[in-house]
């Protein structure tokens, strides 16, 4: 039977919650669905050992509601995922949104029917919805590559990727374990599972500049100081250029060498994403600002590694790539788990992984690494890789996973040109791609999303598009922007070059989070330049 609605929401994660919570304030029947059991989104199914927040708890947070976020308290700086999953629960306990939600449930297809205005979309479960507006809160990071390497079906041990890890966990002690990938995920892994497992195997491709991080715990004195705070940070957080409480505040040119290295200095020993997101924005333009600074950072990870075997395997090397214009991982003590005896770094950037086999890892050159575990830490199709992975069939017979294969295009990452009513968020073209303290970005996107539906309803209006002319004028503009970063010249998933065939482009817009605000602001208050409503 079909259901009729007014909006329906793919995606129970930081986004999906806030915009069914939103839209259903706003007296439309909306229910949301989501293939997990529970609410969660990322921090539903990064449930691998170690997984945790680098950005700060309290600003990793809803801004809407300032009881809400005060009577949640968060017991460190960098919490860990049962942490976050049980404050996920907590607000969808508070909002009472559950009974709008239907768990287990995963959105197979969506056709957008041109003369109702409307989509009928439907689930695994058989179920079928017919409603005026389709909104994609599907994550930015949430379609694992997991199937990368000829002959996984043969392995006979156990295989898992970490955006798909077993709730209950694995059983690991004493085991010998793989592990394939060392960006931000691989390396919460490694580090927390050294010290359990019999023999750690870590097959390095790609050097990761690291930064440390602090963690301490959390008291009364800091819960009142960042709690204290919720008028500031929720002033603040949306206008800054990454999302972050703090921004770039230094200049390289008006420094001397030496104060630039205090900066430097004190910014590295915040324990934080501070010297990435705060520390001189010339980074991301001029090389040999990048340069200085990847210098700086490499030359604190080499002396903690000392041998010069593992130097040459984990430190990325002058003219890979600079600090910054791959995603920056935060870790604990992470290098310091390859001093250990059972754990060896197996370099396959010049000697790759040729195939999985029943007893393990098999490199090009024939050497078969024997493990119980494989631990896929591949990463995702970023950005645009949850949305394709449905059957969207827009205007004319249009199929989103199509026009992505053929152009990553987006009008502001939130509506596509011949998708009318379709609306994303954490799409490409918009900071929440990659560039964002995510709780920041999806609240803004949520809210215009929901803005706009109000604005169609109080004109009277059922339809809205891009026009190819606003589309091709915001894709221009990001790419205008981006191009002009260092980012652009690097290979990595900011740029899809992690999938096979994807089309390349920054998949997150560079020009800043307050920047990105205020121009999704002045076209709404322009009565939506660059849309078509009917």
């Amino acid at each position: 039977m079909k259901q009729e609605l007014d909006a329906l929401v793919i995606g129970a994660g930081v986004a999906g919650l806030y915009e069914l919570h939103q839209l259903r304030g706003d007296g439309l029947k909306v229910l949301a669905v989501d293939t997990a059991t529970g609410v969660g989104g990322t921090w539903y199914w990064n449930r691998y050992p170690g997984a945790k927040f680098d950005s700060e708890s309290y600003i990793y947070q809803y801004l809407f509601d300032e009881k809400l976020y005060k009577d949640w308290t968060w017991s460190e700086r960098f919490p860990s995922q049962p942490e976050i999953e049980r404050w996920l629960n907590y607000v969808a306990d508070r909002l009472d949104l559950k009974k709008d939600i239907r768990f287990s449930t995963t959105v197979t297809e969506a056709t957008y029917d041109e003369a109702r205005g409307r989509w009928t979309v439907r689930t695994d479960k058989g179920d079928e919805f017919d409603t005026q507006f389709l909104i994609g809160c599907t994550g930015m990071l949430s379609a694992p590559l997991e199937n990368r390497f000829p002959g996984q079906a043969t392995f006979t041990g156990r295989i898992v990727h970490t955006g798909r890890y077993p709730k209950g966990g694995l059983d690991l002690e004493g085991k010998r374990v793989g592990v394939i990938g060392i960006g931000a995920t691989g390396i919460q892994v490694i580090q927390t599972i050294a010290p359990l497992v019999g023999e750690m195997k870590v097959f390095v491709r790609t050097p990761q500049y690291v930064l440390p991080m602090k963690n301490p715990k959390y008291g009364p004195d800091q819960e009142h100081w960042y709690k204290d705070r919720f008028a500031e940070l929720k002033q603040n957080l949306p206008r800054s250029f990454t999302g972050f409480e703090y921004d770039f505040e230094h200049k390289w040119a008006d420094l001397t060498p030496a104060q630039r290295r205090e900066v430097l200095e004190d910014i590295h020993a915040d324990g934080s994403l501070k010297l990435w997101l705060a520390s001189f924005a010339e980074m991301f333009f001029d090389e040999a600002v990048s340069e200085e600074i990847s210098q700086f950072v490499r030359e604190k990870m080499i002396a903690r590694l000392k041998d010069p075997k593992l130097i040459d395997i984990l430190v990325p090397k002058k003219g890979d790539y600079g600090f910054g214009t791959h995603r920056v991982p935060l870790e604990l003590n992470y290098l310091e788990v390859y001093l250990q005896d059972n754990v060896e770094a197996v370099n396959v950037r010049d000697n790759p992984i040729k195939e999985i086999v029943p007893e393990g890892v098999k490199l090009e050159d024939g050497t078969v690494h024997k493990l119980d575990v494989i631990i896929m830490a591949v990463g995702f199709d970023a950005g645009s890789g949850s949305m394709s992975r449905i059957d969207i069939t827009g205007r004319d017979g249009m199929k989103l996973k199509d026009e992505w294969a053929k152009d990553i295009r987006t009008t502001l990452g939130m509506q596509k040109f011949g998708f009318p009513n379709l609306f994303m968020t954490g799409a490409p073209l918009a900071p929440s791609a990659a560039l964002c303290n995510m709780t920041t970005c999806l609240q803004q996107q949520t809210e215009w999303i929901a803005d706009c539906i109000r604005h169609l309803n109080r004109a009277g209006l059922t339809v809205i598009e891009p026009t190819a002319e606003g589309e091709d004028a915001w894709v221009k503009h990001h790419d205008e922007t981006a191009n002009a970063t260092l980012i652009a010249k690097t290979n990595s998933w900011y740029t899809g070059s992690n999938v096979p065939g994807k089309p390349r482009r920054v998949l997150s817009y560079t020009g800043g989070v307050g920047t990105y605000r205020a121009k999704c602001a002045e076209i709404a208050d322009a009565g939506y330049t660059g849309f078509a409503m009917s």
